[in-house]
């Protein structure tokens, strides 16, 4: 596979990563939350192939957390994350890109982007995309993107098994406040070839199914449900 200047600048700097998993996991989450419960943590070792995580979006906080619940610490694994080009501007950018994290044009991704999305996904990195492609606050509106799909089936045409982790990430409060309850619920990984001869909108339908049982459960966790979302 061509490699690409640009997209190779999106490697992990190993030092501002250790500094950063510091500062995020022992002190900021720490102190902030007053609780983390993570459900499901088993599945993540009992599939074999590639990981893509398809997690719900509703905090700026969930980077962190999933970083935290899944991240190298847990798994071994480090996050890779796939965000909006927006997100990757001014001092923001700077940090986003040297952690790791790559843009990408959701409704023209250039090839270089889905070049490295593909090597990210075969060195067993941990890509995690948001299918809603933005924070939601109102599940019940909840609409998946395209791409995951498209990414993960190209992908496998290059020969990887790919697995799609649907996650639920819950709140005690619509927004997170000081010394609130987090909770993680992890599904069952999707393999791939079992959607092969799916249309995107039929795996997306799917998808969102997952999705939403995962988050009704880690509501549950933290004392709300679907309901209590806002628009």
């Amino acid at each position: 596979m061509k490699k690409n200047k640009k997209v190779n600048s999106y490697r992990i700097q190993s030092y501002l990563a250790v500094l950063a998993m510091w500062l995020t996991q022992d002190i900021v989450l720490k102190f902030f939350f007053s609780k983390k419960i993570i459900v499901g943590k088993e599945f993540l070792n009992i599939v074999d192939g590639s990981l893509i995580i398809a997690p719900t979006h509703r905090s700026r906080w969930d980077g962190l957390i999933l970083t935290f619940a899944i991240g190298r610490r847990v798994t071994n694994r480090d996050c890779r994350f796939m965000v909006t080009t927006p997100e990757m501007k001014g001092l923001q950018g700077w940090f986003l890109k040297r952690l790791g994290c790559f843009s990408i044009n959701q409704e023209s991704p250039s090839l270089s982007s889905l070049r490295y999305a593909v090597e990210l996904i075969f060195s067993k990195n941990q890509l995690v995309i948001f299918p809603e492609g933005k924070i939601t606050k109102n599940s019940k509106k909840l609409k998946l993107k395209q791409g995951l799909f498209r990414l993960a089936r190209l992908a496998r045409k290059k020969g990887e098994l790919i697995n799609i982790v649907p996650i639920g990430i819950a709140y005690e409060n619509v927004k997170p406040k000081f010394r609130d309850r987090f909770a993680i619920c992890i599904e069952k990984p999707l393999n791939l070839d079992d959607f092969y001869n799916n249309s995107v909108d039929e795996f997306n339908l799917y998808l969102k199914s997952r999705i939403q049982k995962a988050e009704e459960k880690a509501l549950k966790q933290v004392g709300r449900k679907l309901d209590d979302q806002l628009e």
